[in-house]
Formats: structure tokens, C-alpha cells, sequence
């Protein structure tokens, strides 16, 4: 039976989902520009669907506590990638973060797997 780890790796990881999610608010928030200029402005439809984007990313860092928060991400990613023919610019950024979100799911995944066979350093005698 391995030691458990002095800290918690899941609680640090959860810090970094959540600079995620704040990192892609922000991102997303600079799509309002493009929309404004290219689309039909801010008050339309597509402004309003971004700026509930940004609200929604920035929301998600308070649940990523609970075990079906990485669902919710995964939900507003697909909503991303679909509103590709809404803004394309969007569709592209949705892409890009769903890459960057199943590679820190692989993270997640394989720290873990190493913390429950201990070999994570902080579980080293």
C-alpha cells in the first residue's frame, strides 16, 4: 500500500482547470471585437451567445469542486465548436481549447494512475 502524497495533487490541478477556464474567458471575450465588426454587432444574437460564453467559462471555475464539472466543460466545448457557423472565429477557438482540454484531462488522468501505484516524489519515503 503506497503513502498518500504530503499535498494533494488534484486540489493544484484544479487550479490549473480553472486558470484554463479563466485563460479561454478571455480569449472568447476578444471574439466581441470581431463580432462587432463583422457581424451585426454586440446587441445581436451572436453577441449576446458570447458573452454568455464568458459568463458560463468564468461560472465553471466555482464548480470544478464537483465530479461532473468536467462534463460541464465538455458541454460548453461542443457548444463552442457547434456555433462554428454562428462566428467561425468562435468554432476555431473551440477547437484549439478541446485540444488543450483532453490533454489536462490525459494529465489528470495519468497523475492519478502514478499516485495510486506511488510513485508520485511527494509519496517517496
Amino acid at each position: 500500500m503506497s503513502t498518500p502524497p504530503r499535498k494533494d495533487p488534484m486540489k493544484s490541478f484544479r487550479g490549473i482547470m480553472a486558470g484554463t477556464l479563466i485563460l479561454e474567458a478571455i480569449v472568447v471575450a476578444l471574439a466581441l471585437p470581431i463580432v462587432a465588426k463583422l457581424g451585426d454587432g454586440i446587441g445581436t444574437g451572436t453577441g449576446y451567445f458570447v458573452l454568455g460564453l464568458i459568463v458560463v467559462l468564468i461560472g465553471t471555475c466555482g464548480l470544478l469542486k464537483r465530479p461532473w464539472a468536467v462534463g460541464v466543460v465538455a458541454v460548453v466545448h461542443v457548444a463552442m465548436i457547434a456555433s462554428w457557423w454562428l462566428l467561425t472565429a468562435l468554432g476555431g477557438i473551440g477547437v484549439v481549447f478541446t485540444l488543450v482540454w483532453v490533454y489536462l484531462l490525459w494529465l489528470r488522468r495519468d497523475v492519478a494512475r502514478r499516485m495510486a501505484e506511488g510513485r508520485l516524489p511527494g509519496q517517496q519515503a
